[in-house]
């Protein structure tokens, strides 16, 4: 999508380092949004990518045009490359839809929210998901069942996640990270994980692509990163705190060796997870014209951001779309010096 076959094969083929993710600017953007973009998803098999924002618009990329639906938030692939679930955004309908991209087709309805849904999140070994409400409650869906097979209460805004085995799912509120059996979840969480004294609203948790780390977002502005096994806190790492009706975004590289996050402050921030240092930052504007990158953006709400599953990109979402790449004349240099 960024260039010739052979330039995407010769980046893929380098390893993630500081000075690659240092010489990352933007390679392709799309700005016809008329809206904040509020969620995003990537199909790890089909490498598509699916966003939803406040102009009423899901896209599905290297596969259709936008198509225009009712008002969305949270969008996630199922197993299917052109079948998704989302959230709506709207105060009035808290359920949840199944979605197909290929006829624009609503296939079912998942009722029971009775306030708006901040996470949602696939299981990979089933049908399987689940969803966490600011009515306190995350309940577990079967895709071929209108009404939850499951319900579990919480006591805060719910973070949550599907570790990718598809065995253990986590939810995050009020400081910690329980972590529940899918098969047996009615038992509780089988352990309990602190993130010290953030007792801030959880915005996002999320596992890395080996499963063996896990990071957590607050809206203080902290990101927390985790062993997800023995949940011994790694490092941590501060930026802007974010308002209440946003969320701070984050992820890990493929490989699991840095975090990329949003802040509050609109920019997008990287850290090595081995030393916990910043190694790079970037401003979310597209404009040429604008060299000063100190400059702090007038977009004060932290940017959606995930890493393309087994690649050198990462891709961020605020009022435009922008594809991050390499930049080879760049990395040309550095591999000169080597």
């Amino acid at each position: 999508m960024v260039g010739p076959q052979s330039e995407r094969e010769e980046k893929v083929s380098l390893e993630l380092t500081e000075e690659i993710l240092q010489s990352m600017e933007i390679g392709m953007v799309f700005k016809d949004y008329g809206g904040r973009i509020s969620s995003m998803d990537f199909h790890r098999p089909a490498n598509y990518l699916v966003t939803a924002s406040e102009d009423e618009s899901i896209r599905l990329y290297d596969v259709s045009s936008a198509t225009k639906k009712y008002g969305v938030d949270l969008v996630s692939f199922t197993s299917h490359p052109t079948t998704v679930i989302y959230s709506s955004k709207y105060k009035w309908d808290e359920s949840l839809r199944l979605l197909s991209l290929h006829d624009n087709q609503y296939l079912r309805y998942f009722k029971g929210h009775h306030d708006r849904v901040v996470s949602l999140s696939l299981c990979s070994r089933n049908e399987s998901f689940i969803s966490g409400s600011l009515d306190r409650t995350v309940p577990l869906w079967d895709q071929c069942a209108e009404r939850c097979q499951g319900l579990l209460r919480v006591q805060g805004r719910p973070a949550i996640a599907y570790h990718d085995q598809g065995l253990v799912f986590a939810i995050a509120f009020g400081g910690y990270i329980r972590m529940f059996d899918a098969r047996k979840y009615e038992k509780g969480p089988f352990e309990i994980f602190s993130v010290g004294r953030d007792v801030s609203d959880a915005n996002v948790v999320k596992f890395s692509n080996d499963g063996r780390l896990m990071l957590l977002t607050t809206t203080d502005g902290h990101i927390h990163v985790l062993d997800s096994f023995r949940g011994t806190l790694l490092s941590a790492y501060n930026v802007k705190p974010v308002s209440s009706n946003c969320t701070l975004d984050a992820s890990f590289s493929p490989e699991g060796k840095f975090v990329i996050s949003g802040s509050g402050d609109g920019r997008a921030y990287a850290w090595s997870v081995r030393s916990g240092k910043e190694v790079a930052s970037w401003m979310m504007n597209s404009d040429p014209s604008i060299i000063n990158w100190n400059w702090i953006t007038a977009d004060t709400e932290p940017p959606v951001i995930n890493w393309a599953p087994g690649g050198l990109m990462f891709v961020t979402g605020s009022t435009e779309l922008s594809f991050w790449v390499p930049d080879l004349s760049k990395l040309a240099a550095y591999v000169g010096r080597k």
